[in-house]
């Protein structure tokens, strides 16, 4: 098993390894949700993981998807003003972040600083055997330490997504306004003719599977923590690893399950 750890937090798993590591997930998800179903929930404990989760990486967050939203605009606006459809700016940018690229970005923000510090918090626990302590205390480690980030993860991204999808929007306003010349009434009014409110509803669904992935991913690498410190390192890195892959397939099968026929309309 240590070495079969090693090797997973290089990136390089040969097919059983694959295999375990994917029934490592699945089972823990699966025994994540029986706890949960059970009300067996810390709510103190839940509470302090939706503050390191969702208000702390709120600051980040803004920064990253506005200069986002900023940098669509300064792709999209000077194109469409060249074919006289300056007009669709807004509806572009507001669709964009709202069905794509701030639930993406932001699960891929969260999956970096947080999916990261739980690899690393849970697998310190693991090598100083206070897990073994846990267990020798007749403590469940899936409702102590997984539950909780499961909930607040789960939880605190949506809400993210929210502030995010604001702050995208906002930067590309600012782009398209002062930096285009494209008039804000302009702007605004494309995002509020082509924006939908299914478009807000169905790219906030998809967030709920990210905050799952993100903390499963995280909570199963640092239960699986191997090596002392450096092996606390490999888990770590692989948590951010698998957790942005798994979250960029999960996005494929959403986006086409939620938005693929209407897509296919706009065609």
């Amino acid at each position: 098993m240590a070495q079969a750890s090693e090797r997973s937090g290089s990136g390089a798993r040969s097919s059983p390894e694959f295999l375990e590591w994917t029934g490592e997930l699945a089972l823990l998800f699966l025994r994540t949700v029986a706890a949960v179903l059970r009300g067996r929930i810390l709510v103190r404990e839940t509470v302090r993981q939706m503050s390191a989760i969702g208000v702390n990486s709120l600051p980040i967050t803004l920064v990253t998807i506005s200069f986002s939203g900023m940098v669509l605009a300064l792709h999209t606006a000077n194109q469409l003003k060249r074919l006289g459809v300056e007009w669709l700016i807004g509806g572009i940018v507001s669709v964009s972040m709202a069905r794509e690229a701030a639930p993406v970005l932001t699960a891929i923000v969260v999956a970096a600083r947080v999916g990261s510090a739980i690899a690393a918090e849970i697998g310190t626990m693991v090598v100083t055997e206070q897990v073994d302590a846990l267990r020798s205390l007749g403590v469940s480690p899936v409702q102590y330490l997984v539950v909780p980030r499961f909930i607040a993860s789960v939880l605190m991204l949506p809400v993210l997504t929210i502030f995010a999808n604001a702050a995208g929007v906002a930067g590309g306003w600012l782009v398209s306004v002062l930096g285009a010349g494209v008039q804000s009434s302009i702007f605004l009014n494309s995002a509020k003719d082509l924006l939908q409110p299914s478009d807000l509803y169905l790219g906030l669904v998809k967030t709920f599977v990210f905050g799952a992935i993100i903390a499963v991913v995280g909570c199963n690498q640092g239960l699986r923590t191997r090596g002392g410190a450096a092996g606390v390192g490999r888990s770590t890195t692989a948590s951010v690893v698998s957790a942005i892959v798994l979250v960029y397939i999960a996005d494929y099968f959403l986006a086409e399950w939620l938005f693929g026929q209407s897509a296919i309309q706009y065609r």
